[in-house]
C-alpha cells in the first residue's frame, strides 16, 4: 500500500515537473529573437544593466511571473519610396524606388531594434521611408537630371551610404536599395531625349531605307532569276510538250494508218473480186445471152425455112421473149451496176477522207468495177446486136411474114385505135341500119390492110440492094451448116 502511494507520488511529481518545464521552456525560431525581461542580465558587447536578455536560435528557461518573453521578427521588410525632389537645375522630379531591410543578426542591432520597434514592428516601413526620403532630397538637390539618368548607381550608392548610420542606430541593415523610376512632370527628360530620339529615328529610317533598298535589289534579282528559271522551264516544257504531241500524233496516226493499210488490202482484194466477178458476168453473158441468142437465131432461121408461116410466129414470139429476157437481164445488170457504182462512190468518199492511199485504192477499185460494168454493158450490147441481127435476118428473109406477125400481135391495138374514132361521136345517124354500121367498121379495119401495104413499101425502100447481099450471105452460111430445106411461101390472109 505504501509502495503504491510512493509510486503515485513519484508519478505526480514527474508530471508536475514536466508541466512546469513546458511552461518555463521557450525556443527561439530561426527568423526571430526572444527578448526576455524581468531580471538583470549581462550581455556581451552591450554593457551592464540592460534589464533584458536576448536569445536567438536556441531554447531557454523562463521563470513565469518573474520574467516576460516577447518575440522580435528577423524577417525581411520592404518599404516603397515615392519622393518629390528638386535637382540642382531647379527641375522638380519624382523618384520612385524600393528598400529591402531587416533587423541585424548581431546582439547590438537586435537590442537597438527591440528598444525602438518591439511594440511597433509594423511601423518599420514608414520610419525607413522617412529616413530615405530626407537623404534622397538632399542627394538629388546636388545632382543634375543628366547625372541622375546616366549614373543611377551613384544616386543609389550615395543614398545608401548616407542612410547607413541612421539605419544602424535603428538596429536595421539594408539588404537592397533600387531606384526604379525617375519621373519628370515638366517634360525636361522627354525634351532631353528628343534629339537623341530624332537621331535614332533618323538612323532607323536610314537603316530601314537601306535595308528596303537591299531587300528590293535582292527581290528584283530573285525575280529576275525566277523569271529566267520560269523561261527556261517553259522552254523545256514546250519542248517536252512538242515531243509528247509528236508522239501522241504518231500514236493517233498509227491506228488510222494501220486501218488504211488493212482497208487498202481489203480494197485490193475487193478489186480482184470485182475483176473476177466482171469476168464471170462476161462469161455468163456469153453463155446465157450471146450463145442462146445465136442458137435462137439459128433455130429461127431453120424454122422459118421449114414452116415459114407457123415458125415465123414462133420465131417472133421467141424473139420477143428473148428481147424481154435480155431487157430484164440488162435492167438487172444496170441496177446492179448502179448499186455497185453507189457502193464504190460511198467507199471512195470514205476512203478519200481517211488517206490518199485509200482514195487511190478506191479509185482503182471503182475503175476496175467500171471496166467490169463496161464489159457487161458491152456484152449486153453484143447480145442485143445479135438479137437485132437475128431479127434483121428474119426480116430480110420474109418481110411480109414479119410484118404480118407484128400486125397479128398488135391487131387488138389496131382495132382499138380504129374504134377510138367512134369514141368521141355523141350522135351517129345510120341510113341503112346494121349494114351501115358494118360498112363503117369494115372501112376502119381496111385501114389495117392499107397500113400493111405502106409498111411493105417502106421495108422495100430501106433494104434496097443491101438486103439481097445479106440474104445471099445468110443462105450460104445456112447451106454450109445444114442441108437445104424446101421453102413454102405463105400467102397473106386476104381478110387482113
Amino acid at each position: 500500500m505504501l509502495i503504491g502511494i510512493i509510486a503515485g507520488a513519484v508519478v505526480a511529481a514527474v508530471i508536475v515537473v514536466i508541466v512546469l518545464f513546458k511552461l518555463m521552456w521557450r525556443v527561439a525560431e530561426p527568423n526571430e529573437a526572444l527578448i526576455i525581461s524581468g531580471s538583470k542580465h549581462r550581455t556581451e558587447g552591450v554593457g551592464d544593466g540592460l534589464g533584458f536578455r536576448i536569445v536567438t536560435g536556441r531554447g531557454t528557461l523562463v521563470t513565469p511571473g518573474i520574467q516576460t518573453v516577447r518575440r522580435l521578427s528577423l524577417d525581411l521588410n520592404e518599404a516603397d519610396l515615392d519622393v518629390e525632389c528638386v535637382t540642382s537645375q531647379g527641375i522638380p522630379v519624382q523618384v520612385k524606388g524600393v528598400v529591402i531591410f531587416k533587423v541585424g543578426d548581431d546582439t547590438v542591432s537586435i537590442a537597438n531594434a527591440a528598444r525602438r520597434f518591439l511594440d511597433q514592428q509594423k511601423m518599420m516601413g514608414a520610419r525607413v521611408h522617412n529616413v530615405f526620403a530626407g537623404h534622397l532630397r538632399s542627394i538629388v538637390g546636388g545632382l543634375t537630371v543628366e547625372e541622375m539618368i546616366r549614373d543611377r548607381e551613384r544616386l543609389t550608392g550615395e543614398t545608401r551610404a548616407a542612410s547607413g548610420t541612421e539605419m544602424e542606430k535603428l538596429g536595421l541593415i539594408i539588404d537592397s536599395l533600387q531606384i526604379q523610376e525617375i519621373l519628370d512632370p515638366t517634360g525636361y527628360i522627354k525634351n532631353l531625349a528628343a534629339p537623341h530620339a530624332a537621331a535614332v529615328q533618323r538612323d532607323a529610317r536610314i537603316a530601314a531605307a537601306e535595308a528596303d533598298r537591299q531587300a528590293t535589289e535582292a527581290e528584283q534579282e530573285a525575280f529576275a532569276r525566277k523569271a529566267e528559271a520560269t523561261r527556261n522551264s517553259g522552254i523545256q516544257q514546250a519542248g517536252y510538250q512538242a515531243e509528247m504531241d509528236t508522239a501522241a500524233a504518231r500514236a493517233q496516226q498509227a491506228g488510222p494508218l494501220a486501218q488504211a493499210a488493212s482497208r487498202q488490202e481489203v480494197v485490193v482484194q475487193e478489186t480482184k473480186v470485182a475483176e473476177l466477178e466482171g469476168h464471170r458476168k462476161e462469161q455468163q453473158l456469153q453463155a446465157e445471152v450471146r450463145k442462146p441468142a445465136d442458137a435462137r437465131a439459128y433455130e429461127t432461121r431453120t424454122a422459118a425455112e421449114a414452116e415459114r408461116d407457123a415458125r415465123i410466129s414462133a420465131a417472133q414470139a421467141q424473139a420477143r421473149e428473148t428481147e424481154l429476157r435480155t431487157a430484164a437481164e440488162a435492167n438487172r445488170v444496170r441496177v446492179a451496176a448502179q448499186a455497185e457504182a453507189e457502193a464504190t462512190k460511198a467507199r471512195g468518199l470514205a476512203a478519200a477522207e481517211a488517206t490518199k492511199a485509200t482514195g487511190q485504192a478506191e479509185a482503182a477499185a471503182a475503175e476496175a468495177k467500171g471496166l467490169a460494168t463496161a464489159e457487161a454493158a458491152r456484152a449486153l450490147g453484143l447480145a442485143e446486136a445479135e438479137a437485132i441481127k437475128a431479127r434483121a435476118a428474119a426480116l430480110a428473109e420474109n418481110q411480109e411474114a414479119v410484118v404480118a406477125q407484128q400486125l397479128a400481135e398488135n391487131w387488138p391495138e389496131i382495132v382499138r385505135a380504129g374504134a377510138e374514132a367512134f369514141g368521141n361521136v355523141e350522135h351517129m345517124v345510120l341510113l341503112n341500119g346494121a349494114d351501115g354500121m358494118g360498112e363503117m367498121f369494115a372501112k376502119a379495119l381496111t385501114m389495117g390492110g392499107t397500113g400493111l401495104g405502106l409498111a411493105r413499101q417502106l421495108l422495100s425502100a430501106m433494104d434496097g440492094a443491101g438486103a439481097n447481099g445479106r440474104e445471099d450471105a445468110a443462105r450460104k452460111d445456112d447451106a454450109t451448116a445444114r442441108p437445104a430445106k424446101q421453102t413454102i411461101p405463105i400467102q397473106p390472109d386476104p381478110t387482113a
